[in-house]
């Protein structure tokens, strides 16, 4: 199971890596060159912003355990809905 999370991660971390760099170098490369391609500030601001948020929160649930144990809330869910169902006083059984 962690070797498919860790591949999973690669596949998809890899190419958002690359297209983050890209970005990057060619956001360099134009406030290097001439003072009228400023207008990309704006865009690569807000690539930082988006991705220093995604690895805080990433962080946090990682600071949290919630990558842990990912197939126990689906059976938490199932004992809660067995729970109702036990405790509601609608005959399910007669629809």
């Amino acid at each position: 199971m962690k070797i498919t999370l860790w591949v999973m991660a690669i596949i998809i971390l890899v190419p958002a890596c690359f297209g983050f760099g890209t970005k990057l170098w060619e956001f360099i490369r134009t406030l290097n060159s001439d003072q009228e391609a400023g207008y990309t500030i704006i865009p690569i601001s807000n690539y930082f912003l988006v991705a220093g948020g995604m690895a805080c929160l990433f962080g946090w649930a990682i600071y949290n355990g919630m990558f842990r144990d990912i197939e126990a809330p689906k059976y938490d869910m199932l004992e809660h809905e067995r729970e109702l169902d036990e405790n509601s006083e609608f005959d399910w059984s007669k629809q």
